[in-house]
C-alpha cells in the first residue's frame, strides 16, 4: 500500500529520519576530537564552495532576498561559523577544578530538530548543520515548504561531505516532504534531544 495523504507522509518521513539520525549519531559519539573537527571541517567547506549556487537555489525558489546577499549570509553561515567553531573542545574533559572537585565533561544532546525559514534558508541550514555536529549531535532539518528544494540541497552537499570525512550514514537529515504535522512529529520524536527553531508559523 502506498501512502499518498501528504501529512502521513510527512510524518512517516520525519519518523525514519530521526530514527537514522539517532543510529548514526550513537556511532558519532565515539569519534575522537580529531575526528569531529575533520568532519566539521569537511561540511563548512563543501557549504562555503557550494555557497553561490545554493544562493542562486534560494533565491529562485524563494523569491525572497538577492544572489549577492545570499552569498555573504551563506559565507557567514559557513566561513565565520566555522571559524568561531573551529577551536572549541567538545569531546572529553573539557574542564576540571580539583579543589571544588568538579569536572566539566562534553556530552551531546543526540539528534537536532532544526525548523528552517524561507526567508534564510540556506545560511541557517549551513550553520546549524556546523554546530549540531561540532558538539557531536545529529541533525535533521525541516524546511518551510517554499524552500525545501534549497535547504535540502545544502543538506546534502554537507552529508556528502561528512561521508567523505568518514561521518556514519544518515548523520545529516533533510525532510523532503514538509507539513505542519510532519514537523510537530519531528519535534516531539523520542530520539530528538534538543529543538532549534528559527522563523514563524508562516
Amino acid at each position: 500500500m502506498s501512502l499518498r495523504d501528504s501529512d502521513l507522509i510527512s510524518i512517516q518521513e520525519a519518523r525514519e529520519l530521526a530514527a537514522r539520525a539517532a543510529e548514526a549519531q550513537r556511532k558519532f559519539v565515539k569519534f575522537s576530537q580529531e575526528q569531529v573537527n575533520a568532519v566539521v571541517d569537511a561540511c563548512a567547506q563543501a557549504a562555503t564552495d557550494a555557497g553561490e549556487q545554493l544562493a542562486r537555489t534560494a533565491v529562485e525558489e524563494t523569491g525572497y532576498g538577492n544572489v549577492p546577499d545570499k552569498i555573504i549570509k551563506n559565507r557567514l553561515g559557513s566561513v565565520d561559523v566555522h571559524r568561531a567553531i573551529r577551536g572549541m573542545r567538545t569531546v572529553g574533559i573539557l574542564r576540571e577544578d580539583k579543589e571544588k572537585g568538579i569536572l566539566e565533561v562534553a556530552t551531546p544532546v543526540g539528534v537536532v530538530a532544526a525548523i528552517i525559514p524561507s526567508t534564510n534558508p540556506t545560511s541557517t541550514a549551513i550553520y546549524k548543520t556546523l554546530i549540531s555536529l561540532k558538539a557531536r549531535n545529529a541533525i535533521v532539518l525541516s524546511p518551510h515548504p517554499t524552500a525545501t528544494r534549497c535547504i535540502c540541497q545544502a543538506a546534502s552537499v554537507m552529508s556528502r561531505a561528512a561521508l567523505r570525512a568518514g561521518a556514519p550514514e544518515g548523520l545529516i537529515g533533510c525532510m523532503e516532504h514538509t507539513t505542519l504535522q510532519g514537523t510537530q512529529e519531528l519535534m516531539r520524536h523520542r530520539d530528538v534531544g534538543v529543538i532549534l527553531a528559527t522563523g514563524g508559523t508562516g
